[in-house]
């Protein structure tokens, strides 16, 4: 059986206050974007698990879909797997890429064998992998509040626009990026400014990681303002970064080569 977990974008992130168990609370919004990896996992009578595409800088069995089997296999009987994981979405990039390998694997074997569960309890099992998960359980957008784990729908469409997605060879680890925020309440909803018009969205749709890390990796300020520069209507960092998105009405000729040595992706949204 295969899966393809797709990443996301943050439409706007807000650091909204410290918590007493040192985590922030959040205000942001989840979209769903056509990045895509790839996995896929069969019976066998060796277990085993294997990677390719895009390399990560950590050891199979700290693998995110590694601990999704592992919980899993505590309370149902699995039979022997072979998985293979192909990476295309970039990490240490805001794109939620392990998270959503996580939500397709718990997914996948929910599925292929038949265990049952309902989505309360995936989006419960997947609150101990990691805040973020549970949003591809429905992958539809959502508006997040605390740390990222509580979840509102969100009628939000952006069809029709070009997203172009720029990741520079820079890794922003969490804990880098929330070292330096002031936490604070922002002045107006998010969700209802994502309400007006696309073109409203700059300067007012923000992401409060960007200055600290905008002040850090001055090249990944860079990204945003070339995006602009070229046209877009809106851009931004994703998440904690480093992945820089812009929106534009028009798909960019040669854009790969306008970014020299970073991850480019663009693709017109359905």
């Amino acid at each position: 059986m295969i899966v393809y977990p797709n990443a996301k974008i943050n439409l706007g992130l807000n650091i909204v206050s410290r918590r007493e168990d040192g985590y922030h609370n959040i205000e942001t919004v989840f979209y769903p974007i056509p990045l895509q990896d790839a996995l896929e996992v069969q019976q066998a009578e060796v277990p085993s698990f294997r990677m390719a595409g895009t390399p990560l800088d950590c050891a199979a069995g700290d693998n995110l879909v590694i601990k999704v089997l592992r919980m899993v296999q505590q309370d149902y009987e699995l039979p022997s797997l072979d998985i293979y994981l192909y990476k295309h979405i970039p990490s240490g990039a805001g794109l939620g890429g392990g998270s959503s390998d996580a939500a397709f694997m718990l997914k996948l074997l929910n599925e292929k064998f038949q265990l049952g569960m309902s989505y309360a309890e995936m989006v419960q099992r997947l609150s101990s992998i990691g805040a973020d998960c549970a949003f591809f359980v429905q992958n539809k957008p959502v508006f997040a509040t605390g740390i990222g784990n509580i979840f509102d729908p969100i009628e939000l469409s952006l069809a029709g626009w070009t997203l172009v997605l720029v990741k520079p060879d820079v890794i922003v680890s969490t804990r880098e990026a929330y070292s330096a925020v002031r936490p604070a309440q922002p002045e107006h909803s998010l969700p209802e400014l994502l309400q007006q018009p696309l073109e409203t969205w700059q300067g007012r749709v923000v992401n409060d990681f960007e200055a600290s890390v905008f002040a850090a990796h001055p090249d990944i300020a860079a990204i945003k303002d070339q995006l602009l520069d070229l046209g877009a209507t809106y851009a931004s960092m994703s998440g904690s970064g480093s992945a820089i998105f812009g929106l534009f009405r028009q798909p960019l000729e040669h854009v790969e080569e306008k970014f020299s040595g970073c991850f480019v992706r663009q693709r017109t949204l359905e």
